[in-house]
């Protein structure tokens, strides 16, 4: 467990001192914030430049040996194996658009939390997927299964029970259109259940916005939910949640 003080780069920063790692003028890192949270820094790809996100990978890879990149358009994929092709470990969630980069003298965790994931239907898979990676990188076992919505809630059954028999610590339920599942999961199980709402679907609420109203309009109790496509988010406080209750059972044993 790490001994760190979580306040100190708070009292660093009002200090007058440097808590944060300058890049020109586009980018202050946070480059300890997995130690002092528990949660990685996740680089948002998407509105930067090929140039920009290359060195704050540069950074990261410098500072903590690991860089964790999402929503990575073409043009930024090819400046990143043009920058780093050869020097460090690529991990890559292709349908999320995701990529981990790791310098070779990179320890991956593993902290023994166990994750399950559900999604409604195969188009919910990209947010499944990006919110497993962050799992992954921050010790968790996952496993992930897909299209057991409730247009036919028998291929719920057996895919539930396994997830209970791991047992898992807490279930992310990913699924767009009416976004139904999440509240049928947590009315069926004793873990926590993040519900992902995607914006998956089509007509009136189309874009998520059905899905995320139903999450939130639940009546199953046990049930939090993100918001819509934040595969990032969902995964974080999965991780956070299963790695606290492996803490727990560990003060316990």
């Amino acid at each position: 467990m790490s001994t760190h003080d979580p306040l100190h780069d708070l009292q660093v920063a009002l200090a007058g001192g440097v808590a944060t790692d300058a890049l020109g003028t586009f980018a202050h890192l946070d480059t300890r914030r997995e130690e002092r949270t528990g949660v990685p820094e996740v680089i948002f790809a998407e509105p930067k430049s090929p140039d920009q996100v290359v060195a704050i990978a540069q950074q990261f890879l410098d500072r903590t040996g690991r860089v964790i990149i999402s929503r990575t358009p073409p043009a930024v994929m090819e400046a990143l194996e043009n920058a780093f092709r050869d020097t460090v470990a690529w991990e890559r969630y292709a349908a999320a658009g995701l990529v981990v980069l790791r310098r070779p003298d990179f320890v991956p965790r593993h902290t023994g939390g166990q994750v399950g994931i559900l999604t409604a239907g195969t188009g919910d898979l990209p947010r499944a997927e990006e919110a497993a990676a962050v799992c992954r990188e921050m010790g968790c076992s996952v496993q992930v299964i897909s299209d057991v919505g409730v247009a036919g809630l028998h291929r719920l059954v057996a895919p539930l029970r396994h997830l209970l028999d791991i047992p898992v610590d807490v279930i992310v339920v990913a699924a767009g259109m009416d976004g139904a599942l999440p509240s049928v999961v947590a009315g069926l199980v004793d873990v926590p259940v993040i519900g992902l709402p995607t914006s998956v679907g089509y007509g009136m609420g189309g874009r998520g916005e059905a899905a995320l109203l139903t999450m939130l309009q639940t009546c199953a109790p046990g049930l939090a939910v993100v918001n819509i496509d934040n595969g990032v988010g969902a995964g974080a406080m999965a991780a956070i949640i299963a790695n606290t209750v492996v803490r727990g059972r560990e003060r316990a044993g």
